[in-house]
């Protein structure tokens, strides 16, 4: 089953997530390259696609996991949290509608 899992960061956020980001993305492409993963980013923190210095407010995975136990066994492992970057996770059951 498809899971959301949505990430959002504390204050400030921008210096402890480039310092955990190669560690965050490597699990991200082994979820890609298992087919698992559907979607994943992070939400800048203004409306702008580069926030430069602003950083980022979170970011969303949209993955497959075999339960939604396996799903937050992952997502507590990620660099993010350990690092601090994120403040609350939280998870939820997807379904993916469109595109088909």
């Amino acid at each position: 089953m498809l899971y959301a899992i949505h990430g959002e960061d504390v204050p400030n956020s921008l210096e402890k997530r480039m310092a955990v980001r190669p560690e965050h993305l490597k699990r991200i492409q082994a979820l890609q390259a298992a087919g698992r993963l559907i979607l994943a980013g992070p939400y800048p923190a203004i409306d702008n696609q580069d926030p430069g210095s602003a950083g980022f407010s979170g970011s969303l995975i949209v993955a497959e996991f075999e339960s939604l136990e396996a799903a937050q066994a992952w997502a507590d492992a990620d660099p993010y949290k350990h690092a601090g970057v994120y403040q609350k996770v939280t998870i939820k059951p997807f379904k993916k509608v469109l595109p088909a």
